[in-house]
């Protein structure tokens, strides 16, 4: 065997700072270099979340002359530090808890953890989680809640429709949006006190006419005040989310100035239309530095499964608990590319076929990804399609003729050379 050479830098910082925060206070531990050599000095105190005692803190650190700052994500509260601190010139460095947790068996304090993230810091023994700039947790922020909205307005639309099943109004048996324009009429009228439902039913325009008769049944039931107010108050609800989704969408564009040409190149890949896109963008960024290769992102974003060896034995474990709003993205998209004659469409078709849906989604979202990271890594680069055909015309061909020749060499034990045809 014969030994590897590995670059191996000296990770020591000078001076490093550990945050242990809370949700009213907090403790910095400072450690600079001793007069001494071999020797570290370190200096404990702790400080108020409020901005007055976080910019004390920030005085404080740059008095020291703090390079890095390091703290663990806890809930949110690591956010409003986090950001004074990076407003006021400092590198800040997030620590995943997992990453940076104590040596069980020794005693836990604040200060204790303070020093010991300190000491992890200095020594280059954790990796910062990403922290995007300042626009993207902007755009962040918008997509995430009207994604939020569009979900508060989707429950409601079902909490609409269990109550007119509880008063037998089969509407939504017959109609696909029972808040479409027919829909809306037949609710609006019967909120309004009509009951007969002859009446009710010839409230329907163009091609739901056709439906007359089964309408008529389906409106037939015991609506009574008491839902005609639930209605009504269901219905307002659902007009107000609606409203509120819309603005947040113009805030999305507005916030998505900056990043017009990456959502347009995004929007050309399959199955990701300008709304994917703006979430992509929101959750992912688009500095592709921040993760070296394609399989970083995928690694980063848990859409890569695991691997567990031991001895001998080697398993695939799970994904892991990754961000679940580029999951939701991704798995929107999927569904989306499912559908379609392309290449992501039959490679999910032929994965969903041999290893269940959820793999075929978790890997064709892996895909996805990678396309995602080559589109936004080089502006110059677009999405081509290799067509529903390149299994058949690549790989099943391929592997046929591969196979047969490979038979035909056993049977006869000579070499096989395939020659093109004659003109």
């Amino acid at each position: 065997m014969i030994m590897e050479e590995v670059d191996e830098l000296d990770q020591i910082v000078d001076r490093v700072a550990g945050l242990d925060l809370g949700k009213t206070g907090l403790v910095a531990c400072v450690r600079v270099p001793s007069d001494r050599p071999g020797r570290r000095q370190q200096e404990v105190r702790s400080y108020d979340t409020f901005s007055r005692s976080l910019l004390e803190l920030a005085d404080w650190l740059r008095a020291e002359r703090v390079t890095r700052v390091a703290m663990e994500a806890t809930s949110s509260y690591w956010k409003p530090v986090f950001y004074l601190l990076e407003a006021e010139g400092f590198e800040c460095w997030l620590l995943n808890p997992r990453h940076v947790k104590h040596l069980p068996g020794r005693p836990k304090t604040d200060t204790l953890d303070a020093v010991w993230l300190a000491k992890v810091t200095e020594r280059g023994m954790c990796r910062p989680s990403l922290v995007h700039p300042a626009p993207i947790r902007a755009l962040r922020d918008l997509t995430r809640y009207r994604r939020t909205l569009i979900r508060d307005r989707t429950r409601e639309r079902q909490r609409l429709e269990k109550l007119l099943e509880d008063a037998q109004i089969k509407l939504s048996s017959v109609i696909s949006d029972i808040l479409g324009v027919s829909g809306r009429e037949m609710l609006e009228a019967m909120i309004g006190g009509h009951r007969n439902p002859r009446v009710l039913a010839q409230l329907a325009r163009t091609r739901m006419r056709t439906k007359i008769g089964v309408l008529e049944e389906a409106l037939t039931g015991h609506f009574t005040d008491h839902h005609a107010f639930l209605t009504r108050t269901m219905i307002d609800r659902i007009d107000q989310v609606g409203a509120d989704v819309e603005k947040v969408n113009a805030a999305i564009e507005e916030a998505m100035a900056p990043f017009r040409a990456e959502a347009r190149r995004l929007d050309e890949i399959t199955g990701i239309g300008i709304r994917s896109a703006q979430e992509l963008i929101a959750e992912i960024g688009v500095d592709m530095t921040r993760f070296p290769t394609p399989g970083h992102l995928v690694s980063w974003a848990k859409f890569a499964p695991i691997v567990h060896q031991s001895a001998a034995v080697t398993r695939n474990g799970s994904t892991g608990k990754g961000n679940p709003w580029l999951a939701g993205t991704l798995g929107e998209v999927v569904a989306g590319v499912s559908r379609t004659h392309t290449f992501l469409g039959e490679r999910y078709r032929r994965l969903a076929r041999r290893r269940g849906k959820k793999r075929a989604i978790v890997a064709v979202g892996n895909s996805v990804l990678k396309i995602v990271w080559h589109v936004l890594a080089d502006p110059d680069a677009r999405y081509q399609d290799l067509g529903e055909d390149h299994y058949l015309s690549r790989h099943t061909t391929v592997r046929r003729r591969r196979t047969l020749i490979r038979d035909l060499e056993l049977l006869t034990g000579q070499h096989v050379t395939l020659q093109p045809h004659a003109a």
